[in-house]
Formats: C-alpha cells, structure tokens, sequence
C-alpha cells in the first residue's frame, strides 16, 4: 500500500491534545465534520456558550491549565443554574502565532481534568489561527426533565432572593492581580490573598445541586457579571422588582477582612464579576427545603433580599440605608 500522507498541522495538535478528551461515542473519535449528540428519554436539551478572550477574561500569563479549565466551568455555570446536568461540550480554539506547545499542552491538560471531574466530554471543534489575543469559545449541552428548565422568568412578589456561596471573591481577586500592592494596603494573609486569586482563576460551578432547582425555585440565573447587575436581568425578565441587604451578602472570611479593611470595596463585591454563583428566586415556604437539600450537597444558600412589586433593584448598605453604586455589573460594551 502507499504511505499515507501525514496530517496538517491542525490535526497532529489535535491528535496530541484534544482527541484524548473525545470519549464519547458521539463524538467519533474528532475524526467527522460534526458530532451527534441524543438527550436521555424525557429530557430536553439545553444549549449554553461562553467566550473567553486573553486580555479580557483571562490574564495572558494565567497557568493555562486554569484558563482550559475556567472555560468550561462558566459553561457549566450556566447550565447548572436552568437545573441541567452537563452532556458534552464543543471547544473553538484561536491560537495566536508563535503559540507554545506547551501553553496548549497545559490548556488541555485543565480542561480534561474538568472534562472528566464534571462528567462533561468533548464533542468536537475548531482550531484556528489569529492575529489577535487567544480566544476560547465552549459551546456545551446538558439535559433538564421536559419542560423543567429553569428561567430567568417566574419571580413573583414575596419570594426571597437567595444565592450560593460567598459574593465578591472573584472580583476581589481580580482587584489583587491588577495592584499587587493592595493585598498589603488591606492587611490580608498569604491565605487571604490566594484565596481570592483562586476564586477568580477556578470558578466553582454549582453543578451539585442543579437537579434541585427546578422543584424549589421560581426563577434562577448564574451570578457571571456582578449580583447586583444580573439580579436586575432577572427582575426584568419576571417585570418584578428587588430588594437586597448588602449586609445579608454572605462573604467569605477573605472577602471580610478586605471590606473591614476599606469599606469602599462593598460595591465591588456587589458590582464585580466572575463569582458564578447561582442567583434565585424561592418561595418562603420552599426555602428552607432548598437550604437543607442543598447544605447535605456541600453547597450553602442564602437569603439576602425579597422579591417586590414594580421595577428595578433597591439595594441597602450594611447599616439599612439605600446605597448607590457607580456601575451594576461588568457590561462589555
């Protein structure tokens, strides 16, 4: 037989990295045009995507493998809060000339680990070249009982507004890597200061508790660019309004020490992004069964304001009085 030609470039690198990662069947060994993907009985499909751009998302000397990883978390941020499992994922990957081996390598690395951590394959793709900043682009699928899919819509007045987690690490994480001198200004521990840093760079999605929120909540988003700004989409999508108590935020103790320290920081943890908490709307009588289901699941929930009537986002300083803020959340535009 004649000797095969060997492959282009694209392929070998996705050979080396990616292919490992495509164990599902549908997925064809990354050897077809598309992949083929089928729901479980009763389920319908839901369908998120998500971009990350060096510069803008990311930090171009952030370890890669936390970059690959992040790119998948936001993803199944999303999907955990309509109360989907994840099924799969497709990756768009942009590399820039002069791309490193071993950036790509690490990248593929962190996102096999979560591939496989969160029981989310690849399905397929595109690699491509850019004359800009490397950009990743996951489109991911997960699978919700018909007709369950949780949305934005469906908050009413009286329910309690409530979210997982701690608000604002993230944020002032991010905060701490654009002014490395602030940790010290803020008098924070090495622990304190990596913990933040970590909240921003590995983003915990609340997959665990996912399969809970379509029978205890009314209305649920992901917190991805700031509470205060996405608490405001919510109501708008369920034309309700909100009121919040920034002094029922729950916070970590890193985030508590930097606000005591500077308390000007409390509009970034209520503005800030990148927390990829989930923000809800539940009944008062559905609150405490969601608390206790969702606390034997390792994941803490909260209450911190209620649902009104009207429109628009009323927002109470930690001493009960209105407070404004200078932005809602992060916006691109």
């Amino acid at each position: 037989m004649p000797e095969q030609p060997p492959g282009s470039g694209e392929d070998e690198l996705i050979a080396r990295h990616f292919r490992p990662l495509a164990h599902h069947p549908g997925a064809f060994d990354l050897e077809d045009d598309a992949a083929s993907l089928t729901p479980p009985a009763g389920c319908d499909l839901v369908i998120t995507s998500d971009a990350l751009v060096a510069g803008v998302h990311f930090f171009p000397d952030d370890p890669p493998d936390t970059v690959g990883g992040k790119a998948l978390r936001v993803n199944l941020s999303d999907l955990a809060a309509k109360g989907a499992r994840p099924l799969g994922f497709l990756l768009a990957l942009a590399l820039p000339s002069g791309f490193s081996e071993s950036w790509v390598s690490g990248f593929a690395s962190g996102l096999g680990d979560d591939a496989h951590a969160y029981n989310c394959p690849l399905l397929g793709g595109d690699t491509v070249h850019t004359t800009g900043p490397t950009t990743i682009c996951i489109t991911a699928f997960g699978a919700v009982k018909q007709g369950q899919m949780v949305h934005r819509a469906g908050a009413r007045p009286g329910d309690l507004v409530v979210v997982t987690g701690t608000i604002g690490d993230a944020a002032l994480g991010l905060l701490l890597r654009k002014d490395p001198g602030l940790a010290a200004c803020l008098r924070l521990s090495a622990r304190q200061q990596d913990e933040l840093k970590r909240r921003y760079l590995q983003p915990q999605p609340r997959s665990a508790i996912a399969d809970l929120l379509p029978e205890h909540v009314s209305a649920a988003m992901d917190v991805s660019d700031g509470l205060a700004g996405d608490l405001v989409k919510l109501c708008r999508a369920s034309k309700v309004a909100a009121e919040i108590e920034a002094a029922r935020v729950p916070l970590s103790d890193a985030a508590r020490a930097a606000v005591a320290a500077d308390p000007a920081l409390l509009e970034n943890v209520v503005s800030g992004g990148d927390d990829y908490e989930i923000l809800a709307s539940v009944t008062p009588a559905r609150f405490e069964s969601l608390q206790q289901a969702a606390a034997c699941k390792g994941v803490p929930v909260t209450a911190v304001g209620r649902i009104t009537a009207g429109s628009g986002l009323r927002l109470l300083d930690q001493a009960g009085k209105p407070m404004s803020l200078a932005r809602l959340s992060f916006s691109h535009f």
